[in-house]
Order: C-alpha cells, then sequence, then structure tokens
C-alpha cells in the first residue's frame, strides 16, 4: 500500500476538525497568545514505536512554525521512559495537536507491536502476514501504515484495488465458476486491470479454481493443518496460497510451517492493545 500524501493530509484535517470545531476554547482561555514552550513525548510501555512520521505532520498542520526533535523513528524498538520526540514552539499550538497525536501514536505503535511480534514467530519460514479489511472506519489508512512498519504486509486497501472473491460473492454468484466468469468479463468490460483473488472452503472449490485459472492468489478459508497441506500438495506451487480465518498467535507458526506464503490476520488490527505514551510539557 502507498502512503498516500493527499490521503493523509485529508485525514488529519477532519481529524482536527472533529475534535478542535470552531475553537480549543480551553487553551484559548487559559494560556497567552504569545506564551512559547516546549514538550516531550515519554513512552510509557514497551513495543515498537509508530505514528511519529505522522504526528510531526499533525503538529505542522496545526502550526507549520513547531518545531520537532525526532530523537527515535518509525519501527524501532521502545521502552517505559524512552522520550521519542521534543516539540516546541506557541504552547495554545501544542495543546491543541496534543490529543491527537497521541491518540493516533498509542494505536499506531500496539498494531506495529503486534505486527512485529508475529513476523518474529515467522522467521524461518517463507511465510509473510498479511492484515485485512478489520480495521477502524476512516483509520485504515493509518493502521495499515502501522502494519507496514512493524514488518507486515498491507493486503488490498478496500473493495476498489482488488477483487476478492469470498464465500458469500461464491454463493451469491451461484457458484466457483460463474464467479470468476463474471470477474474476468467484469474487467473486460470495463477495461479494469485488477488482480482476482478467490477464497475456498474445501478442496472441491479448490479443484475448481485449479481447473478454472485466472487467479493471482488462491485464499484457503478455515482449513485446519492436516487440510492446508493437503491443499498445497494438489496446488503444487501453481499459485501463491494464504491461510485465512481465525488464525491466532498461538496458530500462526504451525500454519507458516505447512508452506503457505501468507497468512491474513484480523488480529493485527481489531484486537491490539495500544501502547501507553504521554506527551508532557518540559518546565
Amino acid at each position: 500500500m502507498e502512503i498516500s500524501k493527499i490521503q493523509i493530509q485529508e485525514f488529519i484535517q477532519a481529524a482536527l476538525k472533529e475534535d478542535v470545531g470552531d475553537g480549543d476554547h480551553t487553551s484559548l482561555s487559559t494560556i497567552p497568545a504569545e506564551a512559547k514552550g516546549k514538550a516531550r513525548l515519554i513512552v510509557k510501555d514497551n513495543g515498537i514505536l509508530a505514528g511519529v512520521e505522522l504526528a510531526v505532520l499533525i503538529f505542522h498542520e496545526v502550526d507549520p512554525n513547531l518545531q520537532i526533535e525526532v530523537l527515535l523513528t518509525d519501527g524501532t524498538p521502545v521502552k517505559y521512559g524512552d522520550i521519542a520526540f521534543y516539540v516546541s514552539g506557541n504552547d495554545r499550538s501544542i495543546l491543541t495537536a496534543e490529543r491527537l497525536v497521541l491518540n493516533c501514536m498509542q494505536r499506531m505503535s500496539g498494531i506495529a507491536t503486534v505486527s512485529h511480534e508475529i513476523v518474529e514467530k515467522l522467521k524461518g519460514t517463507k511465510c509473510r502476514v498479511l492484515d485485512t479489511r478489520k480495521t477502524t472506519p476512516n483509520f485504515r489508512l493509518c493502521e495499515k501504515w502501522a502494519v507496514k512498519i512493524g514488518g507486515g504486509v498491507n493486503h488490498r486497501t478496500g473493495l476498489y484495488d482488488m477483487i476478492l472473491i469470498k464465500d458469500n460473492h461464491v454463493d451469491y454468484a451461484g457458484g466457483i465458476k460463474q464467479a470468476l466468469d463474471s470477474a474476468k468479463m467484469y474487467l473486460k468490460d470495463t477495461g479494469r486491470n485488477l488482480p482476482i483473488e478467490i477464497e475456498v472452503r474445501n478442496l472441491d472449490e479448490l479443484n475448481q479454481v485449479l481447473e478454472i485459472g485466472g487467479v493471482v492468489r488462491i485464499m484457503l478459508d478455515n482449513f485446519d493443518y492436516k487440510k492446508t497441506r493437503e491443499a498445497l500438495e494438489i496446488i503444487n506451487g501453481r499459485f501463491p496460497v494464504e491461510s485465512s480465518g481465525g488464525i491466532t498467535p498461538e496458530t500462526v507458526r504451525a500454519y507458516a510451517e505447512c508452506g503457505v506464503d501468507y497468512v491474513s490476520m484480523g488480529y493485527l488490527t481489531h484486537s491490539v492493545k495500544s501502547l501507553d505514551l504521554s506527551l508532557k510539557a518540559v518546565k
């Protein structure tokens, strides 16, 4: 996934509008307009830091004159007591940006930490971990960014950049063949060049896909280890293979050792604990 500067800026502006509205009246009412100061981002947890680059963009969107001294970059392992950066300039501006910076960094760091843990579990295998669309509405861009920072791989960004035929599509279309034939015709008729991936629920569906072809990857949905190995023997290297469906940190290594190329895990984004971070004034 490419990180779009325009999309990031639009996200920041929308998030600030949500939080600030017609003004940060607490800061406006208590802090002199000309007051200047300094704050530091304190890490109060152990994990992988993420969102520093985004934080700089947020501060500069609020006030281009704020100065940020980055000490720890995205992807850095951190521990309790580390200082990620200093920000200095107008006090009101720092306070206005504070909560958005922390909200983004805490969640992104939690996702990067979990992603890194899964990547470590997969070491020594060819398997890589993919994220999913199980993300927070309007925060997907940042969550997938965090997965990349943690060493994971982004799956499709949304519904628009890939055709991923899942079980409901197959059932509504009337079967594997009908779904694949319709997808290929759609691409031809619309002049689009999108990759097609298809999910299979059993070996019969897998054999139908292998007979028809025309996909870039096959997803094995909720296959146990035995069925996964059987499927891989049948595929015999003809297509990259992804395992999906309820995969956890406890089971991910075993799926990788079956020989799949990818595991996709909603866990990376829907079950994470945010890292504890704090922005405190330097007195």
